[in-house]
C-alpha cells in the first residue's frame, strides 16, 4: 500500500495499471462521506465509512501512459470542518505481478451505473425485435385517440357536476 506522508490515504494496488482498478482508503475524515479526485481517474471516488476510516473504489484512465505520477485529492467533511489530502500516484505497466495485494476493506462505491431498465419488463421486450424495429403503427395511434377522447369525456362530465354543486 501506498500512504500518503501524513498516513492518511493509501491506494490498492500500490502502483495500479491503466485500466485497472483501485481501491482507497482514507484514516483522519471524522465525517462518513468523501471523495477522491484525480486526473488519473476515469470519475471521482465516492468514499463512505465511519468511525474515521472512508473507502471507496475507481478506475484507472486505460489510456494513460504508465511510469507518470498522478496527484489524488481527497476532500471530506465532519465535526472539524472540512479536510483535504493530497497523495502522489504512480502507474506501472501492469506486467509486474504484485503478489499479495490487499484490498481496502469497507463497502465499495459504485463506478458507474448498473445496466437495466425497463422496471423489470426489459425481458419481456427482448424477445419482440420486429415490434422494436417499426415502432408505433395505426393501432397504436388510434388506441391513443380513443383514450385522449374518453379522458376529455370524463373531464367535461365530471366539470359540469362540479360547477352545477357550486352554482
Amino acid at each position: 500500500m501506498a500512504y500518503a506522508a501524513d498516513g492518511g490515504v493509501s491506494v490498492s494496488p500500490a502502483t495500479p495499471a491503466p485500466g485497472g482498478e483501485l481501491g482507497l482508503r482514507v484514516t483522519g475524515c471524522t465525517g462518513k462521506a468523501g471523495v477522491a479526485s484525480s486526473a488519473a481517474f476515469v470519475t471521482e471516488a465516492r468514499l463512505s465509512g465511519l468511525g474515521g476510516t472512508l473507502t471507496g473504489q475507481t478506475r484507472i484512465r486505460s489510456a494513460l501512459r504508465p511510469e507518470r505520477s498522478y496527484e489524488v485529492k481527497v476532500t471530506c467533511a465532519g465535526a472539524d470542518g472540512p479536510k483535504s489530502i493530497t497523495t502522489p500516484l504512480t502507474l506501472t505497466d501492469g506486467s509486474a505481478a504484485s503478489p499479495g495485494v490487499q484490498h481496502p476493506s469497507g463497502h465499495a462505491s459504485p463506478i458507474a451505473p448498473v445496466k437495466a431498465g425497463g422496471g423489470g419488463t426489459a425481458h419481456l421486450a427482448a424477445g419482440d425485435e420486429d415490434a422494436r424495429a417499426t415502432g408505433p403503427n395505426a393501432g397504436h395511434a388510434v388506441t391513443g385517440l380513443v383514450l385522449a377522447g374518453a379522458a376529455g369525456v370524463a373531464v367535461k362530465v365530471l366539470g359540469g357536476r362540479r360547477s352545477r354543486r357550486t352554482g
